[in-house]
């Protein structure tokens, strides 16, 4: 008699087996990308990344996590871009290609494939993907808007940024380098969808349209639609579209790979396949699969 840990191992063995049989059949492969996939890269946002980091914010203002760092009432710019300066430093340019990222790139090599993703830090990027097959719907840690918004425009951001990170003292940055938008002066946010002020630019618009023309191309193919990471923030971007998509399509197959959150709709049991285990663990068994 199988143990129950035995039993899980058989199964997730089975199921993964199932998803690189499905990879090996499949015309094209249409990723969607969350937050697990960097938690799973080691891109935490609180312990001890953040106290590494940010312990003298912890100790001035209290917050325990960088997100909530991100939302801080600060009371002058001057602290806040000293926060959001070290913050994106941290999370966008002082890093190189991540191996869990690398490992999914070659994972999708010589696929048809597409990356739908609500990541902001820039990890399939460094990781050598496509950028003509990337559409990140929710910004960029590496640009900045105009505030008000006075246009449809992004800035990068990666000089400013240095500056305030290299001269930030006590937690505040000189008054001089708040970042300021070049039409009409008023100070700059990050391009990130927080609230109706967000700017879809030009490459927004045109990341958008290749994600479409990639789904027209490939309706009622053989697609795998390979959900890594993604939770119940904005499950309407990934999620519930993934979903639909393979109720639609008799052809499709769903996998969901996500610790604590793997699950399907039961219309679409026989074309779904669930692994309810650490994202990066799981990728290395994949790879082992489709290498066998």
């Amino acid at each position: 008699m199988l143990t129950g840990s035995t039993a899980q191992r058989f199964a997730m063995a089975r199921e993964i087996e199932r998803l690189a049989e499905a990879l090996d059949n499949a015309d094209a492969v249409l990723v969607g990308a969350g937050a697990g996939l960097s938690t799973a890269a080691g891109f935490t946002y609180s312990g001890a990344r953040f106290e590494q980091h940010f312990a003298d914010f912890r100790e001035r203002y209290g917050f325990t996590d960088m997100y909530s760092g991100g939302f801080y009432p600060y009371a002058t710019p001057e602290e806040r871009w000293a926060f959001w300066s070290r913050y994106i430093m941290v999370n966008r340019y002082n890093l190189g290609p991540n191996p869990l990222y690398v490992k999914l790139r070659e994972l999708l090599a010589g696929r048809d494939y597409f990356v739908l993703t609500t990541n902001v830090d820039h990890q399939f990027q460094l990781a050598g993907f496509d950028k003509q097959r990337l559409f990140y719907t929710q910004g960029d840690y590496g640009l900045f808007q105009c505030s008000k918004p006075c246009c449809r425009e992004t800035f990068d951001n990666e000089e400013a940024v240095r500056a305030m990170f290299e001269q930030q003292r006590d937690m505040r940055i000189p008054s001089k380098l708040i970042p300021r938008c070049p039409h009409c002066g008023a100070e700059m946010s990050m391009n990130l969808r927080a609230d109706d002020t967000f700017v879809q630019d030009d490459g927004w618009f045109a990341a958008a349209a290749r994600y479409r023309d990639f789904e027209r191309r490939h309706r009622g193919m053989r697609i795998v639609y390979l959900e890594l990471g993604v939770g119940y923030n904005t499950p309407v971007i990934i999620k519930y579209p993934f979903w639909r998509a393979t109720l639609e399509n008799p052809q499709a197959t769903y996998a969901c790979l996500n610790m604590g959150e793997a699950v399907a709709p039961r219309e679409i049991a026989e074309r779904y396949i669930c692994l309810n285990a650490d994202l990066a663990e799981t990728l290395s068994q994949l790879e082992a699969a489709l290498a066998g």
